[in-house]
């Protein structure tokens, strides 16, 4: 199945969407916010009806009071006013606070409901996608949306209101100067449904390219000590200088697209005050318009064109916000299909695992195994060689169920091994890597991970079952044993101290089967040794596969498998299998 994310630099034919669309379409974000939307809403209304409310009292002011020399009157007026724009503020302060706790609720939903979701996703998930592109749409493109819900959404409702009321108070008082001032209006109209995708798209591509981004600096630390051994500085400056620069073009042209209406919407506004102005002063040299309302409609020409000029940068926060949204619903909408599924098949505990004829195949569609089948038998030494790329990591990886076959079966105990959930196949399957991944933490963090067992057990109390296990030996590799720190990068402790801490955690399950996949590739040959009579201390009933290109690490095998190009053939002896490999070897 391909998991890839989309990330081509623009969409072609990108459909036009419309404003209430586009917040239709972000509305199950406030999924269990009405409350806390509906207060904002009603806080909204308040100061929307206020603002429009203020210009006609200052007009009736001028007009009946300060023209007549009525000084009584503009004091009374003035206290409502401010009573007005007092009211203006403490409704204005509520809509911010309540969005604002609104935006970083959904942030905070929204962050965990995306890793829950890469969390249930499979490896070839990953094998598939960056690790910094989906840095980048937890961290940056959520937020993306936070800014949305908790600046922009309120600002764009209180603006229709004000508006809405802006244009009828217009039109009511005089119908003639009410059309004119609101003509220039009908041009932004059109602009922001010819340039809407537009915009959106250069905000999409600018999120792609950040998270490209990120992609590359989180590849370029990961692997920084191999570049410095390999002098690879210049090859990755050089990556690093080409995906920035993609970045910063697309970011000037996102920047470009978001900011194109503010000049326009000035300029609109600006003409639609000089029309209220000339067509006013008219007007009222004809004696049909006081200087009182030419004053509330100058206000009112303000209150309907300042909101449109907000209305540009929310425009543009909009189109960010979907463009954002689409980048997290291609996670959201993933899911995995490593399902579980019903097996009514009776369990059979004698039987161990077997595959039934399997073919498997990666996203690019070559056939890595090709109508395998074999068994695996209790409480045997399997081991698996062939040259790379054979297939020997793979047919692992189909044992550990980190992938299905693309047709046929791995059976467990008999029964289907999709039937069985991620838990069951955890305690009863080992799996060591070569180079197996750690946790920040100690040591002991990282050898009771996801051992309910041993979770809550005191270090004194795990290091006396270490000592049962045999393992207390591979403490004294480490300076502080159970408590020496380890980073997520392990760049604290050595590649074979890692395997030792991998080993231990999967020793201390006791599985039914243990995959070493180059397990001791790092380890010195007397750890290898100690490993290995650790090994053969494990229960009786325990199947052991390793995975190894040293032979001397499959000298005890009680069967080999010799893995090529999809096939899987029995070696019989380390001699055959030698020979096989090197006849392997002469023909490639």
């Amino acid at each position: 199945m391909k998991y890839a994310l989309n990330n081509t630099s623009e969409t072609a034919g990108e459909k036009k969407i419309s404003l209430w669309k586009g917040i239709k379409k972000l509305s199950p974000l406030v999924d269990g916010e009405q409350t806390s939307l509906l207060t904002a809403l009603v806080s909204v209304l308040i100061n929307s009806g206020l603002t429009i409310a203020a210009p006609i009292l200052v007009g009736h002011a001028v007009d009946n009071y300060i023209v007549t020399r009525r000084y009584h009157g503009v004091i009374v007026y003035s206290a409502i006013l401010l009573a007005i724009y007092a009211g203006m503020l403490i409704s204005g302060f509520i809509q911010t606070r309540i969005m604002g706790g609104v935006g970083q609720r959904i942030l905070f939903r929204l962050r965990g409901k995306l890793f829950d979701r890469i969390q249930g996703l499979p490896v070839a998930f990953f094998n598939q996608n960056k690790a910094g592109d989906l840095i980048s749409r937890i961290n940056n493109d959520t937020d993306k949306l936070n800014q949305f819900f908790s600046r922009s959404l309120v600002q764009f409702v209180g603006n229709i209101f004000i508006i809405i009321g802006a244009g009828i108070a217009m039109l009511v008082v005089n119908h003639r100067l009410g059309i004119g001032a609101l003509l220039p209006a009908l041009g932004l109209l059109v602009l922001t449904r010819l340039t809407s995708a537009w915009i959106k798209r250069k905000n999409k591509h600018s999120l792609q390219t950040l998270g490209a981004l990120s992609g590359e600096i989180q590849e370029s630390l990961e692997n920084f000590r191999v570049i410095v051994a390999f002098n690879r500085r210049n090859y990755f400056r050089e990556r690093f200088i080409e995906v920035n620069e993609k970045n910063y073009s697309a970011a000037i042209w996102a920047g470009i697209a978001n900011n194109t209406y503010v000049p326009i919407f000035g300029f609109v506004s600006n003409l639609g005050t000089l029309i209220v102005i000339t067509y006013g002063l008219t007007l009222i040299s004809r004696g049909e318009l006081t200087i009182g309302i030419m004053i509330s409609y100058l206000a009112y020409v303000s209150r309907f064109y300042d909101p449109l000029r907000q209305m540009a940068s929310i425009w543009s926060d909009l189109q960010t916000a979907l463009a954002a949204w689409e980048r997290i619903s291609q996670i959201l909408e993933m899911k995995s299909n490593l399902v579980i599924i019903e097996d009514k098949t009776e369990r059979d505990e004698s039987k161990l695992m077997s595959f039934h004829n399997v073919n498997f195949s990666y996203e690019t569609g070559k056939n890595i195994l090709k109508d395998v089948s074999f068994e695996l038998e209790q409480s045997k030494i399997y081991a698996l060689v062939g040259p790379t790329g054979g297939g020997k990591s793979t047919t692992a990886s189909l044992m550990a169920r980190l992938y299905d076959p693309t047709t046929g079966k791995v059976l467990l105990h008999g029964k289907d091994i999709r039937s069985f959930t991620p838990d069951e196949l955890a305690s009863k399957i080992g799996f060591i890597l070569q180079d197996p991944f750690l946790f920040s933490g100690t040591v002991r963090d990282n050898i009771v991970y996801g051992n309910e067992k041993y979770q809550k057990i005191k270090s004194k109390d795990l290091a006396a079952v270490l000592e049962e296990e045999g393992l207390s030996t591979l403490l004294e590799r480490f300076d502080q044993g159970l408590d020496t720190k380890v980073s997520a990068s392990a760049s604290s402790i050595s590649l074979g101290q890692k395997q030792l801490i991998a080993f231990i955690r999967a020793v201390l399950r006791h599985p039914e089967l243990i995959i070493l996949d180059e397990a001791t590739a790092n380890i010195d040959t007397i750890t290898e040794k100690l490993l290995d009579d650790i090994l053969g201390s494990l229960p009786k009933a325990t199947t052991i596969v390793v995975i190894a290109h040293r032979l001397n690490t499959i000298e005890s095998a009680d069967q080999i498998l010799f893995i090529n190009d999809g096939l899987i053939t029995p070696a019989g002896s380390l001699k055959d299998a030698i020979s096989m490999l090197e006849h392997n070897a002469r023909n490639s």
